[in-house]
């Protein structure tokens, strides 16, 4: 089977670096599946989840918004953040998840607070539903085992 290149940057790190079979990522209008050899594109992403799957098994990210490139042969996404499943700290993102919603219902002072806010939520609760996933993932193959 035909893969694809797939590079994950940030302004910090090269996050990943893969030949992969299949990449689904969060553009502005919708979820995009990429497959090799898919038509050049060059697209917005959003706040979202980044699956890549290789070799029958599926990865997850958490991607907070940049660009993505796609070539026949390559895949380049260029994030504003990038945090594989296995990088987030479930106990520190529901803490967050919770300060976000607290400060939420104190009634936040301007529109540019409460979209700061806001943002922090949604960013909490991504890397929630990204962490949970991995765990859930790992808890149904060790159940087949």
């Amino acid at each position: 089977m035909a893969t694809i290149k797939l590079d994950i940057v940030t302004a910090e790190r090269l996050v990943l670096s893969e030949d992969v079979d299949y990449v689904s990522a969060p553009g502005v209008d919708g979820i995009l599946g990429i497959l090799p050899r898919h038509q050049p594109l060059l697209t917005a992403l959003t706040f979202g989840e980044l699956h890549y799957k290789k070799g029958g098994q599926e990865f997850d990210f958490a991607i907070g918004g940049g660009f993505m490139e796609v070539r026949p042969d390559k895949v380049t996404v260029l994030a504003d953040t990038a945090e594989h499943a296995e990088e987030i700290d479930e106990q520190r993102a529901e803490q967050a998840r919770q300060r976000a919603q607290q400060t939420l219902q104190e009634k936040p002072r301007g529109d540019v607070e409460f979209a700061r806010i806001e943002q922090s939520l949604r960013r909490a609760e991504l890397r929630l539903k990204v962490a949970r996933r991995r765990r859930d993932r790992g808890s149904q193959s060790s159940n087949r085992s």
